[in-house]
């Protein structure tokens, strides 16, 4: 299902703000009129908002970004350990491992501008101003927002329902899942409906032998610069009982 009818009503997505995202992330921006960082929740140790996978010769590799944390603290207080400078090593890794992609330059140079563009103190500033930048770079133009900004609170099920309801959403769109531990009839309590997307992973050309699949974007990006879009759009994903959209 592609991004190219109108949706009849406002369909909100959430996501907290990962590092440098998987495909599936982007897939399930371009299906929602507005997206929201989900930043004001707990922060996971060794999880996607600090760290994603690349590909190497040797099969795949973890890109870090080192962080200070503290059981209970949220994604917005996490701080980055900025003692050594794990930009430079991040840059290396890629260059040493994507010089031979076809959009290599283009990429690393979007990667590079975000990284120095500022001191980054923060985990989820950086990582939200990465994900602006890939879009933008896709020409995916949506309405982003940070939950730590709506001034609401709640766990789980009740804070999604809270965040939707505060933008006016009459839809919530969430992956397959969310179904393990998403409450639905509190959604249909509060008179919003939820569907769920199925992501079906696009294979695409890469580097070395063989296919790797669920890496951070940016392998997509490297491999097929801006015609990853078509890519993610005609991954033969589907929306489960739902609206479509168009630009």
């Amino acid at each position: 299902m592609g991004d190219v009818k109108r949706f009849e009503k406002m369909i909100i997505s959430i996501h907290q703000p990962n590092f440098l995202p998987w495909i599936g992330y982007f897939y399930k921006i371009l299906k929602c009129e507005r997206f929201v960082f989900l930043d004001n929740v707990q922060y996971t140790k060794n999880s996607f908002i600090n760290r994603n996978k690349i590909i190497t010769s040797q099969g795949e590799l973890w890109l870090t970004v080192p962080v200070f944390f503290h059981f209970g603290q949220k994604i917005f207080e996490v701080k980055i350990d900025n003692s050594f400078d794990w930009r430079k090593k991040h840059l290396k890794t890629l260059e040493l491992n994507y010089k031979k992609a076809p959009f290599f330059v283009e990429i690393y140079s979007l990667i590079e501008e975000v990284y120095y563009k500022d001191s980054w103190e923060n985990i989820s500033e950086l990582n939200i101003e990465l994900i602006l930048k890939i879009c933008n770079y896709l020409n995916i133009e949506r309405e982003f927002i940070r939950s730590s900004d709506l001034g609401i609170g709640g766990k789980s099920t009740e804070l999604l329902v809270s965040v939707v309801k505060k933008l006016n959403g009459e839809i919530y769109l969430s992956g397959f899942g969310g179904a393990k531990y998403q409450e639905e009839k509190v959604f249909e309590e509060a008179g919003i409906k939820l569907v769920y997307y199925d992501f079906h992973h696009p294979i695409y050309n890469q580097l070395h032998c063989g296919f790797i699949s669920n890496l951070s974007i940016i392998d997509l990006l490297f491999n097929s610069g801006k015609l990853s879009i078509d890519i993610i759009r005609n991954s033969n994903s589907e929306v489960k009982n739902s609206y479509e959209r168009t630009e």
